[in-house]
C-alpha cells in the first residue's frame, strides 16, 4: 500500500501557495485577497480548507481579516539589497520600512577555526560576539551574529553596549567606514530558537547570509551571519 502519510496538507499547500504569491509581488500591503470562494474555485478545495490556510497566514501575522470585509494582505517581503555597503538601517529605510534591532546578547568568546579564517587572526583568539534581532515595522525579519577580533578592536563591545547600531559602534572606535568583502547565501532550517524569535516553526525555511566586512585598509573588522525568514524579505545582490 503507497504511505499518504507525507503528503503535505492541502491547506498548508494553500497557504505557502499564498505565500508565494506575496513575495513575488502578486499582492502588496493592503491588497485584498480574492473570496474564500474565488480561492476555493482556484484550488478545487471547500471553503474550510482555504480558511484553514489563510488562517494560518494570519497567525504569521502576513494576512489581517476584517469580520463582514474578507481577508487583506498585512505584510509584504522587505527588499535588501546586498552588495559592497549593507547597512541595516539605510536598506530598511529606503525600502520604506521602519527599522528596529533588539540586542539579544554581547559576549566574549574565542573564535572558532571558520570564524578565525573569515577574520584573519588565530583561532582560538578572542572575539567579540554581538547577537540580535532584525525587525521591519514591528515585525521580526533576521536574527544575526556579528563578531568583532578583540585584538584589533579592543573596545568594540564596550561600544556596542551603548550603541545597538554595528555601523555607529565601529565609528565609535575609530572604523570611519567599512564595505563588504564576501558574501555567501545559504538555504537552511529554522532551529528551535531561531523560530522563537522570528515567530515562525521550527523548521522553517531561511537564507543564511555570512559576510566579511573590511576596513579602508583591507583589514577584516566584522564576520556576521545572518538568518533570513525567507517569506519576508527579498535579498537582491548588487555589483
Amino acid at each position: 500500500m503507497r504511505d499518504n502519510s507525507a503528503k503535505t496538507p492541502i491547506w498548508k499547500a494553500i497557504a505557502d501557495t499564498l505565500r508565494s504569491d506575496l513575495a513575488e509581488g502578486r499582492y502588496t500591503s493592503g491588497d485584498k485577497l480574492p473570496t474564500e470562494a474565488a480561492l476555493a474555485e482556484r484550488f478545487g478545495v471547500n471553503r474550510h480548507t482555504v480558511r484553514h490556510g489563510i488562517s494560518a497566514l494570519v497567525g504569521e501575522g502576513l494576512i489581517r481579516t476584517r469580520r463582514g470585509a474578507g481577508a487583506f494582505v498585512a505584510a509584504t517581503p522587505t527588499d535588501y539589497p546586498i552588495g559592497r555597503r549593507v547597512r541595516f538601517h539605510e536598506n530598511l529605510i529606503a525600502a520604506g520600512r521602519r527599522p528596529e534591532k533588539r540586542v539579544l546578547d554581547v559576549e566574549e568568546r574565542a573564535a572558532t577555526e571558520s570564524e578565525a579564517r573569515a577574520l584573519h587572526i588565530a583561532s582560538g583568539d578572542p572575539v567579540c560576539a554581538y547577537h540580535g534581532l532584525s525587525l521591519a515595522d514591528g515585525q521580526p525579519i533576521a536574527v544575526f551574529e556579528s563578531l568583532f577580533p578583540l585584538a584589533y578592536l579592543p573596545d568594540i563591545r564596550t561600544a556596542l553596549g551603548k550603541i545597538s547600531s554595528v555601523t555607529e559602534a565601529l565609528r565609535a572606535v575609530g572604523v570611519s567606514d567599512y564595505t563588504r568583502a564576501s558574501t555567501r547565501l545559504t538555504a537552511v532550517r529554522a532551529t528551535a530558537t531561531q523560530a522563537l524569535h522570528l515567530q515562525l516553526a521550527e523548521g522553517d525555511p531561511l537564507l543564511r547570509s555570512s559576510g566579511v566586512n573590511v576596513d579602508e585598509t583591507g583589514q577584516p573588522v566584522e564576520y556576521g551571519r545572518t538568518w533570513f525568514a525567507g517569506d519576508r524579505v527579498t535579498l537582491t545582490l548588487e555589483a
